[in-house]
């Protein structure tokens, strides 16, 4: 009887072991789903730019997105609004153009992704401007979003 039981225990433990462990995806592979999703809402942010509309590039930001300066974190959206239409824009049109190059995503966890690349501010006829950023993605109730942006 009390082998019984200790087998039974053992089952049961095992049991949620693999079912627990089978409910998400390991947290070092990042699905297509979500490479997908976030790759679009990056190409809708630089369709935003060359749009001239601030508000669809930006949307990629969680409203308490930190964004990396040489003069330390600017909190929130609207500072980097702000900063972007004071040196990148001219009335509602930017200066140049925006492309991504080099982006490569990886997964930090089953909710947050690391993204890398390379921006090129082109056309204008200003010099071509460009640099590395980094994106910390995290998984929200309105989908993935930045909430850190270190860009050089």
């Amino acid at each position: 009887m009390i082998m019984a039981s200790s087998l039974r225990t053992v089952m049961l433990v095992a049991g949620l072991l693999v079912f627990g462990c089978a409910s998400r995806p390991s947290s070092n592979v990042i699905s297509e789903a979500d490479r997908s999703e976030i790759q679009a809402a990056l190409d809708a942010s630089v369709n935003g730019w060359n749009e001239g509309s601030l508000t669809k590039h930006l949307s990629l930001y969680d409203p308490a997105v930190t964004a990396m300066t040489r003069d330390g974190p600017r909190p929130g959206v609207l500072a980097i609004e702000e900063s972007f239409r004071k040196t990148y824009f001219l009335g509602d049109k930017p200066k140049q153009n925006l492309r991504m190059e080099h982006v490569a995503l990886r997964s930090l966890s089953y909710d947050s992704a690391l993204m890398t690349g390379r921006f090129i501010l082109e056309g204008g006829e200003l010099p071509e401007q460009s640099g590395w950023f980094t994106l910390v993605w995290v998984r929200t109730a309105s989908g993935w979003k930045v909430v850190h942006d270190h860009t050089s």
